[in-house]
């Protein structure tokens, strides 16, 4: 019996493995923030210092607030040390042990066996449009969420020592990711809902308090908190990934996170109804587990207003409705293959993926301006360039340092308030839109042509359309501008082969 649950346990987690290995995979860019990340961790290694100023732009800057240098150094030390397939194979990793952290929660939690694929899969499904990106600095904000939920569910099971791990991670997690924040706030929860399930309390206040203090063991010191508040606080209008689940331009958009979000309410719901009209409101609210319904609540708040952080619920959900799950089906009669179905039904769709997907550098020529970058490295064109911001960092780290930009997806860490507001005007032709041409003047644009903004370059006497993209353009002004230009090659192996090559050095 045990050496077939153990063939059952092995079985479950290969093919977990191999379902988000497949996903990894699927991925056609790399996030638009992953370039300034191998540049700060660039800047560590080969380097040998954090870096606390800008360099690669050239309007006012501010202290970079680096709250990602820790995840930087680790994207690059893989890059550096591993080639650039590791950073895909990280994203799998890294997603495989949120999931396999989760087991571990439900083992703890549940009377039901933790290790039923289809609920994980629905997870990894609903959260599928967020994180099939390799990789991003808040993977790692989701594993500690993760951690922390399983070490806060061991400690309400009596082993208090382990609290003492929680400010050590804390540290570890400040210098990787601002997300950290989300860690303190699960702390809080826990101490509200055992305060509310009238039962210890006290030790959480108490790790919460010691946690908050260690926030001040970074490179920056005590200052680098006052930036921390504000950047988790900061309102950012104009970034989609900021916007509300039920926003005009995300209406249509995260169906299958909608449904999961809708299908785990209704099971709540239902599972309420049915405890309370066995138990009575009174008898229930006593015996109903104050931290479930904060840590729900809270991430299901948090899905809604913000698109980037619904996995957080996603997280939630799976640790903490997968018993009442069980609860509601648990009398319903299921045949026995349909394991085998399900199993049959995962890794075929796992190993479908891997036949019809090459494991190769995903260059993102529909999602950057590749070959527009190219062009300008190849003719060496040197100058300021004006792209529009999530593009920045890519244009940094290919044509550093002949080539300073206006700003890149740092935005709060380097960067005035006013500077994508001012982007925004001139990229949609709102009434001032030129005063970016006034305070800012570039010497090279690269614009998209399906902004406004396009047009009235394109006619505009200052500017030559020096090369001419399927989706950008490349506009030199006509004070450095030349008569012939060498175009770019087409061929897509140069531009995975290359896709990682920098100029920036460090020694």
């Amino acid at each position: 019996m045990i050496l077939f649950m153990g063939k059952r346990v092995l079985l479950f987690y290969i093919t977990l493995f191999l379902l988000i290995l497949a996903f990894s995979m699927t991925a056609s860019y790399f996030d638009y923030d992953l370039w300034a990340r191998l540049i700060a961790g660039m800047g560590v290694i080969d380097g040998g210092h954090v870096l606390t100023e800008d360099f690669l732009s050239y309007t006012p800057v501010h202290t970079w607030w680096d709250h990602e240098w820790g995840a930087g150094v680790i994207f690059y030390a893989f890059l550096k040390f591993l080639g650039p397939y590791s950073l895909i194979i990280l994203q799998a990793a890294m997603l495989f042990l949120i999931f396999f952290t989760v087991s571990k929660i439900l083992k703890l939690k549940s009377k039901e066996t933790p290790y039923n694929i289809l609920f994980y899969f629905f997870t990894l499904m609903a959260v599928m449009e967020n994180l099939n990106i390799p990789i991003r600095c808040h993977m790692f904000s989701f594993l500690f969420f993760t951690i922390f939920i399983y070490i806060l569910e061991k400690v309400r099971e009596g082993n208090n020592k382990l609290l003492v791990i929680i400010p050590l991670i804390t540290i570890l997690w400040n210098n990787i990711h601002g997300g950290v924040v989300s860690g303190l706030g699960l702390i809080g929860m826990y101490a509200l809902g055992e305060f509310l399930n009238k039962k210890s309390y006290l030790k959480y206040i108490i790790t919460l308090g010691i946690s908050l203090l260690t926030l001040i063991i970074n490179p920056w010191g005590y200052k680098y908190i006052k930036f921390l508040f504000m950047a988790n606080t900061m309102q950012r209008p104009y970034i989609v990934e900021w916007w509300g689940l039920f926003s005009k331009f995300y209406i249509f958009k995260q169906i299958k996170f909608k449904l999961f979000m809708f299908a785990s309410v209704i099971i709540e719901i239902i599972s309420t109804y049915k405890n309370i009209k066995l138990d009575g409101i009174k008898k229930w609210y006593e015996k109903a587990d104050k931290v479930k319904y904060i840590v729900l609540l809270s991430t299901l708040y948090l899905a809604i207003s913000h698109v980037k952080l619904l996995p957080f619920f996603a997280i939630a959900t799976i640790c903490f409705v997968y018993e009442d799950f069980y609860n509601l089906i648990k009398n319903i009669e299921l045949p026995k293959w349909k394991d085998k179905i399900i199993y049959t039904f995962i890794l075929g769709l796992s190993l479908f993926t891997f036949l019809i997907k090459d494991f190769s550098i995903p260059v993102g020529f529909n999602n950057y301006p590749i070959k527009e970058v190219e062009f300008i490295r190849l003719n060496n064109i040197k100058g300021n360039i004006l792209s529009n911001f999530g593009f920045g960092s890519y244009i940094s780290y290919k044509l550093y340092p002949n080539n300073l930009i206006y700003m890149d997806g740092r935005y709060e860490e380097v960067y005035h308030d006013y500077m994508v507001p001012v982007l925004k005007e001139f990229f949609f032709l709102f009434p001032i839109w030129n005063q970016l041409l006034t305070y800012f003047p570039p010497d090279i644009m690269i614009l998209e042509k399906s902004y406004p903004i396009y047009e009235i370059i394109s006619k505009s006497k200052d500017w030559q359309n020096a090369y001419d993209g399927e989706l950008f353009g490349v506009f030199v002004s006509n004070k450095i501008a030349k008569k012939d230009y060498i175009k770019p090659t087409d061929d897509i192996n140069y531009y995975k082969n290359t896709l990682f090559n920098t100029g920036i050095k460090f020694k």
